[in-house]
């Protein structure tokens, strides 16, 4: 997984489903610092917080990660 990508992404839906960080983090129960250098891409999210932010946010974890998702090709 590249941890860059993926905080990007957890950015992104962060945004398109109304969270600022810092309400993420305090629903997280999650340091806001460390959420921070998540999106960054200079922490790697664990599988726990993947799984928790998706659950939040009411996507699927593979939307965070991309894996086991059809590529263009594929289509």
């Amino acid at each position: 997984m590249d941890h860059k990508r993926i905080g990007r992404r957890i950015k992104a839906f962060r945004k398109l489903k109304g969270y600022t960080q810092v309400r993420l983090a305090k629903e997280l129960n999650f340091p806001l610092a460390k959420l921070g250098s998540v999106e960054r891409g200079t922490m790697e999210a664990s599988s726990l917080l993947i799984t928790q932010i998706a659950n939040l946010l009411e996507i699927d974890e593979e939307e965070i990660t991309l894996e086991n998702m059809p590529t263009k090709e594929e289509n």
